[in-house]
């Protein structure tokens, strides 16, 4: 039977740690605000900006809310990320997604301050953790490794195969592994014979937006299995990209969904932030 990896108990870690830091530096009068950006009132936004409000309230950090119709021009928006740049005490600037569709997406990421990208989805990051250097990490990946990490799973020399290859998962969590000395596959939609190729990893990692994809089949006894997806079947319940009744037996260690990735994506969001007011004005 598979360890379930508890990404709920591993975030509260992480947000109790930053909450400590957070007390420090204010100690050394090292302040900052989170500003925090909705256009429109999509519902599943709605409710990951209340749960990024309720994590700085936690931790200790200012949250500023700016809740825009879904009348907001581009324009108007650009305007905004340009006067949140200049403020002092903004030390992260979010932008929630998906926008409107007459907004485009990358104007937007590419308009925020690299010193203030929380996301990590600025190209200008992007580029500094492909070559290794400091910058703000995608919040998700890093939060898949601070999962693996500490649940002990060991992540060098192993053959991790990353299903997906999006610009906000896939591509940074295969960089990422990189990084610990994993041996990397990328599979998507094109990959053929997808299930003997899944079937090598040693830690697969799903993140293909697609419910209940990936069956035992795809999966090598013992493998870790890190379920990235996040659905509702059709009794409405939640589920992932993974048929975790399927896999749970094979798998050596497996998230569940929901409490398995989803907490970390915010936890790692306040260590970006928390990053950030360290690293004003040293």
């Amino acid at each position: 039977m598979a360890k379930l990896i508890d990404g709920k108990k591993i975030s509260q870690e992480i947000k109790d740690e930053l909450k400590e830091k957070v007390v420090a530096l204010k100690a050394e009068g090292k302040t900052g605000a989170l500003a925090v950006i909705q256009v429109g009132e999509d519902p599943a936004s709605s409710v990951y900006v209340r749960n990024k409000k309720n994590a700085c309230a936690y931790i200790g950090i200012e949250s500023l809310a700016y809740e825009l119709p879904e009348s907001t021009t581009e324009e108007e928006l650009l305007k905004l990320i340009e006067e949140l740049n200049e403020k002092e005490k903004v030390r992260g600037i979010l932008v929630q997604l998906p926008l409107p569709s007459h907004i485009c997406e990358d104007k937007v990421i590419q308009a925020i301050s690299p010193e203030k990208d929380v996301d990590g989805f600025h190209p200008q990051s992007v580029g500094a953790m492909t070559i290794g250097e400091k910058s703000f990490l995608s919040c998700t990946p890093s939060g898949i490794i601070q999962l693996l990490k500490r649940s002990g799973v060991e992540i060098e020399g192993k053959h991790c195969v990353v299903i997906g290859r999006s610009n906000i998962v896939g591509k940074p969590m295969a960089l990422l592994m990189l990084r610990e000395n994993a041996t990397v596959t990328i599979a998507h939609s094109r990959t053929k014979n997808l299930p003997e190729l899944c079937k090598q990893a040693d830690i697969l990692i799903v993140a293909i937006g697609k419910p209940r994809f990936i069956g035992a089949e795809y999966v090598k006894e013992g493998a870790v299995v890190i379920d990235v997806g996040i659905h509702r079947d059709e009794n409405n319940k939640l589920c992932g990209d993974v048929k975790f009744d399927e896999v749970e037996p094979i798998a050596s260690a497996i998230t569940p969904v929901p409490g398995g990735v989803g907490p970390m994506t915010i936890a790692m969001l306040m260590s970006n932030c928390v990053q950030s007011i360290e690293e004003k004005r040293r």
